[in-house]
């Protein structure tokens, strides 16, 4: 009873409120961003839709994991960005505008490609004769149902009245970590029994999935000289993952419990290296522009 209350009520009512609070914050001149600081965009989105799933793959492949565990390595890898990324983008003191534009534009291309990477990740560690394979269009619908619904609201609640919007942004920002921080515990207290192995399997996978890729982030910002403030939102972008959503797909739509346990302990971990990464930037510039 208290798992069907978690991934049929609580998890879907907790993801639609965290994304309607990013449409708060998003303005439709936000989309075109991507004509105003094209260089950083591009680089966020191939970062975030290529190098990430790509970099999911092999770790996925080097770790020892169970197929259901390595196939919810690739769900986590699968889903970019996120409220969470813009909240520390914001506490990092990065580019927030370049944040927010690189959540909302790969919001809507992983509508397609989520399905993609994940069944290209159940027939890699699972087979090809499995019958878990998402029907590509039908999960294309239910992930714009979760993603884009909420995001408009958000939006239009935005254009039609900003004074409200930017009163209710600031407290479903910090709502969101809270209902993140919930959903994380309540996965954890269903698996208790398995905690420690599931720790000791995923624990390393999650954590270099995290350093790696904000690295890389941080590696391809450099190589393009951006701005210190860009530089350290696609660090935070390339390196935060949604896991949320992630978990939301695992429990609700694949109906996997299991496939959530990456997801959730990346969570639990990624506050940890943001704190570290908070502190290595604070009152100093991590890019030196020529």
């Amino acid at each position: 009873m208290e798992s069907n209350f978690l991934t049929t009520i609580f998890l879907p009512l907790a993801l639609f409120i965290i994304m309607m609070g990013m449409g708060l914050g998003l303005k439709f001149a936000d989309f075109k961003r991507i004509l105003i600081e094209p260089k950083g965009v591009i680089l966020g989105l191939f970062a975030q839709l290529i190098i990430l799933p790509i970099v999911g793959f092999l770790l996925a492949s080097m770790f020892p994991l169970t197929p259901e565990l390595a196939v919810g390595v690739i769900i986590l890898a699968a889903c970019p960005g996120g409220a969470t990324s813009n909240v520390i983008s914001y506490l990092v003191r990065g580019n927030v505008a370049l944040s927010i534009t690189l959540t909302a534009i790969s919001s809507l291309i992983t509508i397609v490609t989520i399905p993609v990477v994940i069944n290209l990740g159940m027939q890699t560690f699972i087979g090809t004769d499995t019958a878990l394979q998402l029907p590509i269009l039908k999960t294309i619908i239910q992930i714009a149902v979760i993603i884009l619904l909420p995001i408009s609201l958000g939006m239009l609640i935005n254009q039609s009245q900003p004074r409200l919007a930017a009163k209710l942004e600031k407290i479903v920002k910090w709502l969101s970590l809270s209902f993140l921080g919930l959903i994380i515990f309540g996965l954890l207290l269903k698996e208790r029994a398995n905690f420690l192995p599931f720790f000791m399997q995923v624990g390393g996978v999650t954590l270099s999935l995290n350093l790696i890729t904000m690295f890389l982030g941080y590696t391809i910002a450099t190589l393009a000289k951006l701005d210190e403030k860009s530089a350290k939102s696609i660090t935070v972008e390339v390196g935060i993952q949604n896991g949320t959503l992630a978990i939301t797909i695992a429990t609700t739509l694949l109906n996997i419990p299991t496939m959530a346990i990456p997801a959730a302990m990346y969570s639990l971990l990624m506050f940890v290296t943001s704190a570290g990464f908070a502190l290595l930037v604070r009152n100093r510039k991590i890019i030196s522009v020529q």
